[in-house]
């Protein structure tokens, strides 16, 4: 009997799991407006893009799965190495009401994986997650979506094909 429950239970999660995300097909967005998002950074500030970035151009790393994570860093690497000089920030953008309701125990597991003075930069979006992802695709999920915006929240660059030096210069040529 127990054996049923717990295959029950089983059964319900990954229902739950499964109806919280939507594949998007990738797009470029280039020249369209950045959607009004809010999210909530590590050091627990909300933000709202693009309207508190207004007044500079600068630079959304959006990741959509964990293993967007690797892509981040090489771009944050390079960024730092080339002395490339733009606001960043990192936004894990999650889609779905059930990791909402985790959204404590996934924000605590990055601030144990990301260094401290880097929490200003790491805004998680969740409520409005579906809508970052419906407006990029995510599709090849492990690669960030790199979106450079300008002053006004409009979108210069947009790549999602995973680190390239090609598309460093690109950004380096419009900042």
């Amino acid at each position: 009997m127990l054996t049923q429950f717990i295959k029950i239970i089983t059964a319900i999660m990954l229902l739950l799991l499964s109806a919280c995300s939507t594949t998007y097909p990738n797009q470029d967005i280039t020249g369209q407006v950045f959607p009004s998002v809010e999210g909530e950074s590590l050091e627990q500030q909300a933000m709202r893009f693009p309207e508190d970035l207004a007044g500079e151009k600068t630079l959304l790393l959006i990741g959509y799965k964990q293993d967007s994570q690797f892509d981040i860093d090489r771009w944050l690497i390079a960024l730092d190495m080339t002395e490339t000089q733009v606001p960043v920030f990192e936004l894990p953008t999650i889609q779905g009401l059930f990791p909402r309701m985790f959204s404590t125990m996934i924000d605590n597991g990055m601030r144990r994986g990301i260094p401290k003075p880097m929490w200003k930069g790491v805004v998680t979006i969740y409520k409005d997650g579906d809508q970052v992802q419906q407006l990029t695709g995510n599709q090849n999920p492990n690669n960030a979506r790199v979106v450079l915006l300008d002053e006004q929240g409009n979108i210069l660059f947009f790549y999602d094909q995973g680190f390239a030096v090609a598309a460093l210069k690109q950004v380096q040529d419009l900042l």
